[in-house]
């Protein structure tokens, strides 16, 4: 990013997935920009975690030793995508600076430089205009951008995803019973991180339905 510059700088607007949005960037050609020096940013969820087991055939557990790592994030512990090299870049970015992995990328990088804004059982998105470098970008309907199958489906699982998670964060803060709240945090994230990671998940299974009977069980796990 440029001096001055805000990442997470929006255009102020709400979108929905019929809304026109100028993210069209010609397939990324000549640009590898967004996949380099960002941090620990790329957050995975468990549906990311589901795709990256099945396209890559490796577990969890062999993901961490080289491609993904941990991270305290507002206090539960998440992983997130490696960055690596000189460039902090990716990866997954291959040495024609191609995503190696873009046919079952995570969901942060599908839809960038889109975010997501939660409002109760809602989801809007935001045009971050800091976030891609590609010039003379197009408008392209949100809904295709994010080329998601079964959005509905999918929207539902991170709105469920985010609530599950501020009730994890609430919990690892509690000190019921527990003279120690780093404990307490840790103990909340360790389950969270068993439940919903490294788990393995079965692949030739839909994930929705294997995430919403693992819900059920983090609720009860949380109590």
């Amino acid at each position: 990013m440029g001096m001055g510059e805000n990442p997470g700088a929006t255009d102020g607007k709400k979108y929905s997935l019929n809304d026109m949005v100028r993210t069209g960037c010609n397939d990324c050609r000549g640009c590898s920009a967004c996949c380099q020096g960002m941090g620990s940013s790329v957050v995975l969820s468990p549906k990311d975690i589901y795709h990256l087991t099945a396209g890559l055939g490796s577990s969890f557990q062999e993901l961490m030793a080289d491609k993904i790592e941990l991270q305290v994030a507002d206090g539960i512990i998440l992983p997130n995508l490696r960055m690596d090299g000189e460039n902090e870049q990716c990866v997954f970015l291959n040495a024609q600076g191609r995503c190696s992995i873009h046919a079952f990328r995570p969901d942060i990088c599908r839809i960038f430089p889109l975010g997501r804004c939660y409002e109760e059982d809602r989801i809007h998105y935001i045009y971050l205009v800091n976030g891609c470098k590609k010039p003379g970008r197009t408008k392209v309907k949100v809904r295709k951008w994010i080329d998601t199958p079964d959005v509905q489906k999918d929207e539902e699982f991170l709105i469920k995803w985010h609530r599950f998670q501020k009730e994890a964060r609430a919990a690892a803060q509690k000190n019921t019973g527990c003279n120690k709240p780093v404990e307490q945090a840790k103990t909340v994230s360790m389950k969270l991180l068993k439940r919903f990671y490294l788990t393995p998940y079965d692949t030739n299974r839909d994930f929705y339905q294997q995430f919403h009977q693992r819900l059920g069980q983090g609720y009860e796990e949380l109590e």
